[in-house]
């Protein structure tokens, strides 16, 4: 499993939308930048934009994808996204079952 540790990424963002969400990761897992995404919400966010501390109620996304796409990915967000900063962050998986993790590898190509 070691080889995968660090080849592997959890890519979050959130929407305004559960359709929004849905057509977010199912572009990702279609263009094979993802192999899978999760949805969930409606979640509260609390921000501050234009100054001022917003709650908004978002859905998350969270996208499993091998490291070396994840730039790929977030250009590909950036551009489907209705945000104008959309929320787009990378955590690498440090560990997990090896096959899954090899299945993640594998769809991403």
């Amino acid at each position: 499993m070691s080889e995968n540790r660090a080849t592997v990424c959890t890519v979050v963002t959130t929407t305004d939308s559960e359709a929004a969400a849905r057509d977010l990761a199912a572009g990702a897992v279609a263009a094979r930048l993802g192999a899978c995404a999760q949805v969930a919400g409606p979640v509260t966010s609390v921000f501050r934009w234009d100054g001022a501390v917003q709650t908004e109620t978002e859905w998350r996304v969270e996208i499993k994808t091998a490291d070396d796409r994840v730039d790929a990915l977030t250009h590909h967000l950036r551009q489907r996204h209705t945000y104008d900063v959309p929320e787009i962050i990378a955590t690498p998986v440090t560990g997990g079952d090896a096959d899954y993790l090899s299945w993640v590898l594998a769809e991403t190509r």
